[in-house]
């Protein structure tokens, strides 16, 4: 028995997010249900489950940005580090330098690369000056594998990048505020095999400075690039674990059903 209490408190020291008794509803509309989950640092966590099961919704929570709708209602307690991220001293904007988002489909500003990068160290007053801004975008661009592309046109529109160079951008711009968890909902369902193999690949590196959560339809992803898999179905996060275990070994019936393709 105490190794057990031994185990789970050393998982409880690693965990950067814990989310407790989450509820979400947009109007009527019970969105998620009952959400008990550890997010750990330094790690991928992978949510996964069909379309509208509440893994986005789930995701959102974690930087507020449900926050932005006007009929969604959150309940139960997300805190970070300690700290209760509802709390209503808790400023969002500055929970979302903390907090960076990458979106489903690459949305750059319209604006030059540099300031595409510039913009949140810049608003959040990051830099003392124009040599430590140049440090940091080119710091952002060389941790999104980026750099070496546009070094040399960094006045160029950030919207005239590939698709693939796109989202590789939006990952330099929300790392450049130097966020401690990095949330990407779907980050490569616009982008090619190429351009998606590179984005896995950078996900993989930035796991030694964040935490990671990403929001996939692929499972295959999900198997490549995650250590921790949840799934989710119907609003309820039905399982949590290791992801090889999730994938080759899972405890509950509908998490193997919807592996094997039963449903989704």
């Amino acid at each position: 028995m105490n190794d057990m209490r031994l185990t789970e408190r050393a998982v409880t020291q690693t965990a950067k997010i814990t989310a407790r008794g989450v509820q979400v509803h947009y109007g009527t509309n019970h969105a998620l249900k009952d959400v008990d989950v550890d997010i750990l640092d330094k790690t991928v966590t992978a949510f996964i489950g069909p379309s509208g099961c509440g893994k986005s919704t789930f995701l959102r929570c974690l930087n507020r940005m449900n926050d932005t709708v006007a009929s969604a209602r959150v309940t139960g307690k997300i805190e970070m580090d300690g700290q209760d991220i509802y709390d209503p001293r808790v400023d969002p904007v500055q929970l979302r330098a903390k907090v960076g988002m990458v979106f489903q489909k690459p949305n750059p500003f319209p604006k030059s690369i540099y300031d595409n990068v510039a913009y949140g160290p810049k608003i959040h007053g990051l830099a003392r000056g124009k040599a430590e801004l140049d440090q940091i975008v080119e710091t952002s661009l060389k941790k999104a594998a980026l750099w070496n592309e546009v070094k040399d046109r960094l006045s160029a529109p950030g919207t005239g990048l590939s698709g693939g160079q796109q989202q590789r951008l939006c990952i330099a711009r929300a790392v450049a505020t130097s966020p401690e968890v990095l949330l990407m909902d779907e980050p490569c369902s616009a982008l090619d095999p190429i351009a998606t193999a590179q984005v896995e690949e950078l996900i993989d590196e930035l796991r030694a400075q964040f935490s990671v959560v990403i929001v996939t339809h692929s499972m295959q992803q999900a198997a490549r690039v995650s250590q921790r898999t949840a799934f989710f179905h119907l609003g309820h996060l039905v399982e949590y674990g290791e992801t090889g275990h999730i994938f080759t070994n899972p405890t509950d019936p509908r998490t193997e059903a919807y592996i094997t393709g039963r449903i989704g």
